[in-house]
């Protein structure tokens, strides 16, 4: 997947680092995703097509988890639902253009993804966290704070690299020994 690690076996850790990229990755496509669907489609478009699907398992297990809150999340949906379909594409596109370049090693994107999800992770843990707890958030929370460090022991391990790498080639010109 990348160019410093062509011919050499990956780590642990760093298969453990592209699979989280990548699982990061999808769900910023299912982000994107979602907020064109969000623009495309009016609440009472969204909320008569989950009636519909919901229907038969409600008339076979009217306190069914999943379809009654389902139900209940679509009779909230307001015109408010453009403001999230547009938090959503910009999270999904900052997301997938900050995975690629981190799957592509490039230097910049590490503290890039470091800050963006640092501030993501302290807005889900005030606002999410604090005022709408669940589960599914939690966990969300949770893998972000991972993939943060792991960004940081990649960075620091890619940081480590270029110093070596470009204090070799400063010294190869130096003593005219790279030619």
């Amino acid at each position: 997947m990348s160019t410093t690690r062509k011919g050499t076996r990956l780590s642990f850790l760093d298969r453990i680092f592209d699979t989280s990229l990548i699982l990061k990755g999808l769900d910023g496509l299912l982000e994107l995703v979602g907020g064109v669907l969000l623009l495309l489609v009016s609440p009472k478009q969204i909320s008569s097509s989950i009636m519909l699907l919901t229907q038969h398992e409600l008339s076979q297990d009217p306190k069914d988890f999943i379809a009654t809150h389902l139900v209940a999340y679509a009779h909230t949906l307001t015109a408010s639902v453009t403001l999230f379909a547009a938090y959503l594409l910009v999270h999904g596109i900052v997301k997938i253009v900050l995975v690629a370049a981190l799957l592509k090693e490039q230097l910049w994107a590490y503290p890039w993804m470091i800050g963006f999800l640092g501030i993501f992770i302290l807005y889900q843990i005030y606002y999410r966290l604090i005022l709408h707890i669940s589960v599914g958030l939690i966990a969300l929370t949770v893998f972000d704070c991972f993939i943060v460090m792991l960004t940081v022991l990649e960075y620091r391990k890619h940081l480590r690299l270029h110093l070596v790498t470009s204090h070799q080639g400063n010294f190869a010109q130096r003593t005219g020994k790279g030619k």
